[in-house]
């Protein structure tokens, strides 16, 4: 069976490329030429059947993921189906099952079956677990443990995976030779890079980059190249670690798209604001304008507890400069497990950062969004606020909460509303002696 992209190539337009079209107001020849040269990726495992399908790349809505999934500490699925429907219901577009407790096989199936937005995976997580539980260590995994996971993945119906092929020797040691403050962060990253540096080879993802590619091309599984040299705070952004590794990843574009196999690229985590413009500018340069999918990016490292407010700062920027696709990050990052609520909080925020940096790049509908709102605070409409804030619950719960039924200002103002004292004025006929 084709891949969208090679589908796209024959100049045939499919139902997911209609669906996707018709959600982002364009038509459906403008998404199928963008899925034809890379610049937009419709992540949609041909096994995910209860999948909406959703664009991702230039011109599109900028998307935003939730990470959800099981640890060893709390393993169990259900409050993470509870966390997905939430991510859903406040607008999410899509969802990472990062699970490592126990029945990984069990928790990812329920999840896709469960989930109406697309569902990305980390296959590096599950090998790890099995070489551990198996053999006592992350560094006794094997290439053949990590085909194995990938095509169990693909085949239960993810539709995109972050896959850490760019953590390569060459970046390791710049990186060490330049020195870090805090090394390497990413979950995976750290494991491949202890697996690179006990076994004394290079990167087994590297190695059977093509082998990944015939599971991901027989399952229309779209490629997350992942930055597993990311900075994990502002002092280690753009160094030689993390820019290797993103030259290392824009190759990798080239040959998924030489397959047909559709590819995002992930980008750095801690980035002080200044440095943000030109990470964005650096990755569409390198990876020819491949869709970028960013964490955050955290602009400092001192909010532990408000990282969701310093993710949507470094987010609306990455966002304006280029970024197509951003992973939520919340209240708990750093500290713990999130829970429902940090879910939400974490979704919302990130979504504004979204249509913020929309506005900006002229997104099909943003700017008419907010003008509605405009329109509706003009005329004191709280109905209509409410249903089109971007939180509408929580903005009726603060409404409601410290204002009269039926009161026509908010208790802000009061009587002194600027609003209604002005309406008094500008809506009377002009004064006949005025010209």
């Amino acid at each position: 069976m084709a891949t969208q992209m090679q589908l796209a190539r024959e100049g045939k337009i499919t139902e997911a490329m209609k669906i996707v079209a018709e959600n982002e107001g364009l038509s459906s020849e403008q998404i199928r030429q963008g899925v034809a040269c890379g610049k937009i990726a419709i992540c949609a495992n041909i096994n995910h059947t209860s999948l909406k399908p959703c664009g991702v790349g230039e011109g599109l809505k900028t998307k935003v993921n939730a990470n959800i999934g099981t640890s060893s500490t709390f393993p169990d699925i259900e409050p993470e189906l509870e966390k997905l429907d939430e991510a859903i219901k406040c607008g999410a577009d899509s969802v990472m099952d990062l699970s490592t407790g126990n029945n990984i096989d069990i928790s990812r199936k329920k999840i896709i079956e469960h989930s109406t937005i697309m569902v990305g995976t980390v296959p590096i997580y599950q090998a790890t677990v099995k070489a551990i539980r198996e053999h006592g260590a992350v560094v006794a995994m094997t290439e053949e443990d990590i085909l194995k996971t990938i095509e169990t993945q693909a085949k239960d119906g993810a539709d995109f995976m972050t896959i850490h092929c760019g953590v390569s020797r060459e970046a390791i040691e710049r990186m060490r030779r330049q020195k870090r403050e805090m090394d390497i962060v990413s979950r995976g990253g750290s494991f491949i890079a202890a697996w690179i540096l006990h076994n004394e080879k290079e990167n087994p993802f590297f190695e059977r980059y093509d082998d990944i590619l015939d599971i991901c091309e027989k399952y229309d599984v779209t490629i997350s190249l992942g930055d597993g040299m990311r900075p994990g705070c502002i002092a280690d952004a753009t160094d030689r670690g993390q820019l290797t590794e993103l030259i290392t990843l824009g190759e990798l574009v080239d040959r998924a798209w030489k397959r047909g196999v559709q590819v995002m690229v992930e980008g750095p985590g801690h980035v002080p604001f200044d440095q943000i413009e030109a990470n964005m500018k650096l990755e569409k340069r390198l990876c020819r304008n491949a869709p970028f999918y960013v964490l955050g990016p955290l602009v400092t490292d001192i909010a532990p507890g408000y990282d969701h407010i310093t993710a949507a700062i470094g987010g609306t920027l990455a966002a304006v400069s280029g970024a197509d696709f951003l992973c939520y990050v919340t209240p708990a990052e750093h500290l713990a497990l999130p829970t429902i609520q940090d879910v939400h909080d974490g979704v919302i925020v990130s979504r504004i950062a979204a249509h913020a940096a929309d506005i900006v790049k002229g997104v099909k509908g943003a700017k008419e969004w907010d003008l509605q709102m405009a329109k509706a605070r003009k005329v004191l409409d709280w109905e209509t606020q409410i249903e089109l804030a971007i939180d509408p619950e929580f903005a009726k719960k603060k409404r409601s909460a410290r204002n009269e039924a039926n009161e026509e200002t908010c208790s802000m103002c009061g009587e002194y509303c600027a609003v209604k004292i002005i309406s008094e004025y500008f809506d009377k006929p002009a004064c006949p002696c005025i010209d």
